[in-house]
């Protein structure tokens, strides 16, 4: 029965449609309303169309307008404030969820779980960085900025000094993997000098052209 598959969320829930329960909200699964097509049909529905439909329906840039009720209020103004504002909140908890997974990985994923955050650490960690000098978030692709709309805002204030109390621990993490140089990410970024060249005074203009 599709109906106990759940999400290992670890009480946290990051997604309209994944709950702190661990259950998933999507149609395929027969835990949200659908047409008979769109729900799971015994011998016919396949495990991929599952992760095909949560990659796409549930994990896309802006889970905010997954809720109904909040739907309509895509593309306005108040509505894409509230969704940056979800957004923020969901890469952190994101990040707690990554802690909780390398701390109590998923039976028989154990070695999965090490392997992927053992590669992807730099990567993860780049983009917090990134975050954390205020880069939105969602723009941010491996090391390269993505616009997720036409807009392109910056991030709180607040999330960025949330964010870095959490990065914190998360190196710790990686460290206990074996992944090196983490503490490169939590470090600011120097601003570069600016290097200008004097003008010349008055007075050496008008010698300039004395001599002219």
């Amino acid at each position: 029965s599709w109906q106990q598959v759940h999400y290992h969320a670890g009480g946290l829930r990051l997604n309209p449609n994944l709950y702190g329960n661990g259950n998933v909200c999507l149609s395929l699964l027969n835990t949200w309303s659908g047409s008979r097509n769109e729900k799971w049909t015994p011998g016919v529905s396949t495990m991929l169309q599952v992760l095909v439909s949560i990659q796409g329906l549930i994990l896309n840039a802006k889970p905010y307008f997954n809720e109904p009720g909040y739907a309509s209020t895509s593309g306005t103004q108040n509505g894409e404030a509230q969704s940056l504002k979800y957004n923020e909140n969901t890469f952190i908890l994101s990040v707690r969820t990554m802690m909780y997974t390398m701390k109590k990985p998923p039976k028989n994923f154990e070695d999965l779980v090490v392997g992927h955050f053992y590669s992807r650490a730099h990567d993860i960690l780049a983009s917090c960085k990134a975050y954390m000098e205020g880069v939105q978030v969602g723009c941010l692709v491996k090391g390269g900025v993505q616009d997720v709309d036409e807009g392109g805002g910056k991030s709180s204030d607040k999330f960025k000094a949330d964010l870095l109390k959490y990065v914190k621990l998360l190196v710790k993490e990686f460290e206990k993997l074996g992944v090196k140089d983490c503490k490169k990410f939590i470090s600011p970024t120097p601003t570069p000098l600016k290097l200008t060249t004097p003008k010349p005074t008055p007075s050496k203009l008008r010698t300039t052209r004395g001599k002219k």
